[in-house]
């Protein structure tokens, strides 16, 4: 065709029908005129052979400079980018190199193939059965995954068999931390059904952070206790290497990709608990395995059989309750009934609560705080543990360090600030309280915050006598209990009875 270079394919076909047919029938076939097929046998190259190299049509602008310059910069410090080495030549010759940083980045490029160093290989592994289990944790804020409106900062354990493909999720509220690992490593193996025989983690540094020498080897000798107790041995990848543990690293990236396509089918990424966004996490992951179901059924034959029960999978500490009430654990205050003053505690830290012990009995459990990214310390503050005293003391609410943890819901912070505007400090604190210990002493904290709410829109001021005749209750609808009283005369009878026998 007119205009239109022939290629190597052109050639080869007319050569090929050419034993058979005519040059004109054998070169119609391969689209082009029979006198193109007639040049083409008194040459028999292929067009790609008949090509010269094209000469350069402009001028080197990095003539004189990469030799000189660039080379020597790159023998001196291999690591440099190009981007770097661009502005550093703008900076000498700003008129030789400006709009030349592509031409720079490839003869960068072609120098470092032809003279650079010896780059790191990645070894591509075959994981055998039963062999391998490896832990890590990822990210999850760019979700923007709320609970009951509050942005939820978390991360997700994340554990897989990279043989079978067996995939587990634990949702983690603070950071990396051994706690965490051990309830979402535990919880892992206990869902697959076994253990393998090697269980590889980063180096956690984030876990050991902040940590003076003899915590650092108490906490290596619970990971590898941890380890122990379900047969597996530990290993770690390489400091700063993470594509040793690339058969979970990169699998970080398709379970968030599930769990956001996930949300966006689920049209909202707020949920009414966290129970509720565990729930969730699980069926994602879940749905996950069911594809591998075959593989990791297969698996399962090859995995440790499992130990009798858990280990611990969580810190114990030692804390006093002091005279506010309370107990600082990890730069967060928690609230206790106030006749645990002066007591010791052991306290069992879990990644999301805290079981309170008294020796060996359980008092109670307590969501577990986080200090704030600033270092100031947060409060868990329970308002029927303390309400008794600030009772007596009403204006100790006015600059309690803790107040705004102290009410249960949003309709008492606000009425309290509303009371401050319209009724001044102390009657605002004295009311406010009197709120708190009738939603105590009643049990209708939800009931009264939704009267406190319809007050705050008219703009009214609660009246205490109208809410504790509404929440008291109607002696009318007391049943009536009547006591008969048994004579004593009958006990008479009955010692009687006893002697005669």
């Amino acid at each position: 065709m007119a205009g239109r270079h022939i290629n190597d394919h052109q050639v080869r076909l007319f050569m090929t029908n050419r034993r058979n047919d005519s040059v004109a029938l054998a070169a119609a076939k391969a689209g082009f005129s029979p006198a193109t097929g007639y040049r083409v046998l008194q040459d028999a190259r292929l067009p790609s052979q008949r090509q010269t190299p094209r000469s350069r049509r402009r001028p080197d602008p990095l003539a004189g400079i990469f030799d000189e310059v660039v080379v020597p910069m790159l023998e001196a410090a291999p690591g440099l980018r190009p981007i770097a080495i661009f502005e550093e030549l703008r900076r000498r010759y700003p008129e030789t190199v400006f709009g030349s940083r592509r031409t720079l980045e490839r003869r960068i490029r072609d120098w470092r193939a032809m003279n650079g160093q010896d780059r790191e290989v990645i070894f591509r592994q075959v994981h055998e059965a039963g062999r391998l289990g490896l832990s890590d944790f990822t990210c999850m804020d760019d979700l923007a995954v709320s609970i009951a409106g509050q942005p939820l900062d978390h991360l997700l354990y994340h554990f897989r068999l990279p043989c079978g493909g067996f995939e587990h999720g634990h949702i983690i509220l603070g950071g990396e931390s051994f706690v965490a690992l051990a309830e979402g490593l535990q919880n892992a193996l206990w869902s697959a059904g076994g253990a393998p025989k090697l269980h590889r983690t980063d180096r956690l540094s984030s876990a050991f952070r902040n940590l003076d020498a003899d915590a650092r080897i108490d906490l290596t000798r619970r990971y590898d206790a941890l380890c122990a107790h379900y047969g597996m041995e530990p290993t770690r990848n390489n400091r700063g290497v993470a594509h040793e543990n690339g058969a979970i690293e990169s699998a970080h990236g398709h379970i968030k990709a599930a769990v956001k396509d996930a949300l966006l089918l689920r049209g909202s990424s707020d949920f009414a608990d966290l129970a509720d966004y565990r729930r969730f996490i699980d069926e994602v992951v879940n749905a996950r395995n069911r594809r591998h179901g075959p593989g990791i059924d297969a698996e399962r034959k090859f995995l440790q059989p499992l130990p009798d029960m858990r280990t611990t999978d969580y810190e114990e500490i030692l804390v006093t309750v002091t005279s506010s009430g309370g107990f600082t654990l990890r730069k967060v205050f928690y609230t206790v009934p106030s006749r645990l003053i002066g007591h010791r505690l052991r306290v069992r830290l879990y990644d999301d609560r805290l079981d309170v012990f008294i020796g060996s009995t359980r008092l109670m459990t307590l969501p577990r705080g986080r200090a704030g990214m600033n270092g100031k310390h947060g409060h868990v503050v329970d308002y029927r543990h303390v309400i008794h005293s600030l009772r007596r003391k009403p204006m100790a609410l006015l600059g309690l360090v803790y107040r705004d943890s102290l009410f249960p819901r949003d309709a008492y912070r606000l009425m309290f600030d509303h009371l401050l505007e319209v009724q001044g400090e102390r009657e605002a604190c004295r009311t406010t309280v009197e709120l708190l210990a009738m939603a105590h002493e009643r049990a209708c904290e939800a009931e009264l915050a939704g009267l406190l709410t319809e007050d705050l829109t008219a703009r009214r001021t609660p009246c205490l006598t109208t809410l504790r005749a509404r929440f008291s209750p109607d002696p009318a609808d007391l049943p009536e209990v009547v006591v008969e009283l048994v004579p004593l005369s009958i006990y008479d009878g009955l010692i009687e009875q006893g002697e005669a026998a």
